[in-house]
């Protein structure tokens, strides 16, 4: 590689340009030697990032079959692993192929791209964090539509199991997700605003007794009633739509709180979290007045979205 090796003693192209290049001349030596010359120029002018496809689309026509063969390898190679950690988070580790990762990246940019419209608020998330929310947001329309398959009978979604202790909030008592294990009691209540709920009657060992038939917390007709009446997400601003909200009991349910039209108001859901972690709200005349954690009143500025995430 007498070109490739000059142009790197010059400093005309980096260590990381030199490394495309080995690739190339790997797969396709004969072709690689006749056509040095011409991708060392494209080297010198390109970024790293530009260069990858220059010498990608050269490999691909100089030895197709060895292309498509790369890229039948690049697909059996696909993995993802998803497992609830000893400290209480869910590790996801994997590798995707080009076009189930070019999926994820343009689905995660679509509705980071949509909450960047949506929210007025300084975001103080980290860039890994916004795709993190991204995924989880992807995954609760995913289980919220209509299309998705049955399982057993049933749509799946996500299952938390609460003791009636835990319920009306108090600790120490069952309080759990399916798999990834133990939340607080506040978190279980704030699942509970606007889920699916199914009682169960156990003795003192835990067996089933009695297995009631599964309820809506808040009804459909009553949520959309909700939705024309708040347009979307009720915390000061925040404009996301009523497909990203939480119908929230001002007055919990658990507490005695009626499931009623002025109960109810939609909060996204990383302003529902936050409103069961300090935040607090309460209906005057109908309108909700958002305070908080020191008790002072939220009027048409919202937190900075690191403390909403």
């Amino acid at each position: 590689m007498p070109a490739t090796t000059e142009a790197l003693a010059s400093g005309e192209v980096s260590s990381s340009a030199v490394a495309l290049l080995l690739s190339a001349r790997e797969a396709c030596p004969e072709e690689f030697s006749s056509a040095e010359g011409a991708i060392v120029d494209a080297a010198r002018t390109l970024s790293v990032a530009e260069l990858k496809g220059v010498v990608a689309y050269w490999r691909q026509s100089a030895d197709v079959q060895r292309a498509e063969e790369q890229e039948e390898r690049l697909f059996e190679q696909r993995r993802l692993h998803v497992s609830p950690t000893l400290d209480g988070m869910v590790r996801v580790d994997g590798d995707l192929d080009p076009e189930t990762g070019q999926t994820l990246i343009t689905a995660l940019r679509a509705v980071q791209d949509a909450e960047a419209r949506t929210n007025e608020a300084l975001d103080l998330r980290t860039p890994a964090q916004r795709r993190a929310d991204a995924l989880g947001q992807l995954c609760r329309r995913w289980l919220d539509s209509q299309e998705r398959p049955s399982v057993a009978g049933e749509r799946p979604h996500v299952v938390v199991t609460i003791d009636l202790d835990s319920l009306e909030g108090r600790v120490g008592h069952r309080c759990q997700l399916e798999d990834a294990g133990r939340i607080t009691p506040e978190t279980a209540r704030r699942w509970a605003c606007d889920a699916n709920v199914t009682r169960v009657v156990t003795d003192g060992a835990s067996q089933p007794l009695d297995v009631g038939r599964r309820t809506k917390v808040v009804p459909a007709p009553l949520r959309r009633a909700v939705a024309v009446r708040d347009g979307g997400c009720t915390f000061p601003g925040c404009r996301r739509p009523p497909g990203w909200s939480d119908a929230h009991h001002v007055r919990h349910w658990a507490d005695g709180g009626p499931t009623a039209l002025e109960n109810l108001i939609l909060l996204c859901r990383p302003h529902h979290r936050v409103i069961h972690r300090g935040f607090g709200v309460e209906m005057l005349d109908g309108t909700p007045r958002f305070t908080r954690p020191d008790g002072t009143v939220l009027d048409d500025r919202a937190p900075p979205v690191a403390l909403t995430a």
